[in-house]
């Protein structure tokens, strides 16, 4: 039987209040977070990483014990997933500015001796920001420690069937409690990691694939007359982001008198934004602007509909090279150039 490894990409956390500053600097050293000359990047990066590392992370990491969850969960899934796949299978959890990176895990992949590597993000929606990073990085570590076997990735499923039937019942778990708690209608905001405009602007479908995924979520539910919105979370720095921020959002659901219950679609495992951004900070915002019940769905983890999904993908893809979407159609509107099959492919 043929050996199939499957690389899981994650963006990884720190691990000790000791490596929330080094976490930082690479995370704004790469060239697609600051798009700089390298001088000017790792300079910036530093400063901010620096700063950053004791004031906002450090304060929002402190909450988790100085380090991230991230790498556990994602190991969690990594384990749920082997266990779906038929024996010949290994899964390995490869994570983009921590430990363990594309450098140690492209060794391990090797030494696994594989016919065939398949690469599986953990970001159903793409982006240049997250799964192209990985993507870059992940080749260079392959190419240096002669890994040569034949690989392919699933570069995005943002509609993917477990994902959203996950998904669904996750929200339908929360909002049934609203209703049990006296809140009428309660409005859904689907939360998503934000991204500059520029980067969207340059072609990057991340915002399309983020509203159009919320939307099939949202008629899956079954749910008549749902009162929903999409948002953004977790701003940087001083450009212009995408919007409507999810703060704006809890501070309108205030105004007009509306429970809420946020669901970050955009992250598939419990970390800092979720258990900090919005458990702890955006809880605390909605206590303050009157929001009368403050809700929060919990992400697909190692939910048997996501996990059943990603083996699917995986079975699907085990055949194939380069990158490819789920089903292998490009699914993105044509004004984006930088969809992944368009650039790799």
């Amino acid at each position: 039987m043929s050996r199939i490894a499957v690389v899981l990409f994650n963006l990884g956390g720190p691990d000790s209040k000791e490596s929330i500053e080094p976490f930082l600097f690479n995370f704004f050293t790469d060239k697609n977070i600051i798009p700089l000359p390298y001088p000017l990047r790792w300079f910036v990066a530093k400063i901010i990483s620096k700063r950053r590392s004791k004031r906002e992370a450090g304060n929002s990491y402190g909450e988790l014990g100085n380090k991230s969850p991230l790498l556990a969960n994602s190991l969690a899934q990594a384990d749920a997933l082997e266990k779906k796949l038929d024996a010949g299978f290994k899964v390995f959890v490869c994570m983009r500015y921590w430990h363990p990176m594309a450098d140690e895990v492209a060794e391990q992949v090797k030494k696994f001796d594989p016919a065939h590597v398949v690469l599986l993000p953990l970001y159903p929606q793409f982006s240049t920001t997250t799964t192209w990073s990985s993507l870059g990085v992940w080749n260079k570590a392959a190419k240096a420690v002669g890994l040569d076997a034949v690989s392919s990735m699933i570069c995005c499923y943002p509609f993917n069937d477990g994902f959203i039937k996950a998904s669904v019942a996750n929200i339908r778990e929360v909002y049934e409690k609203a209703g049990l708690d006296g809140h009428e209608r309660p409005r859904i905001l689907f939360s998503a990691h934000g991204l500059p405009e520029s980067v969207i602007k340059g072609g990057d479908p991340y915002q399309w694939q983020c509203e159009e995924g919320a939307r099939k979520i949202a008629v899956a539910l079954k749910i008549e007359n749902l009162d929903w919105r999409i948002c953004y979370q977790s701003r940087v720095g001083p450009k212009k982001w995408i919007g409507p921020s999810t703060e704006d959002e809890i501070r309108r659901a205030g105004a007009e008198g509306k429970a809420i219950i946020i669901y970050p679609h955009a992250f598939t495992q419990e970390h800092v934004e979720t258990l900090v951004e919005l458990d702890i900070e955006y809880r605390e915002i909605a206590d303050h602007v009157g929001v009368p019940g403050y809700y929060r769905a919990a992400t697909v983890s190692t939910h048997p509909d996501f996990i059943e999904g990603l083996a699917g993908l995986v079975l699907s893809h085990q055949a194939k090279t380069g990158a490819q979407c789920e089903g292998g159609q490009c699914h993105c509107p044509a004004q984006f150039s930088r969809c992944c099959m368009r650039a790799v492919n």
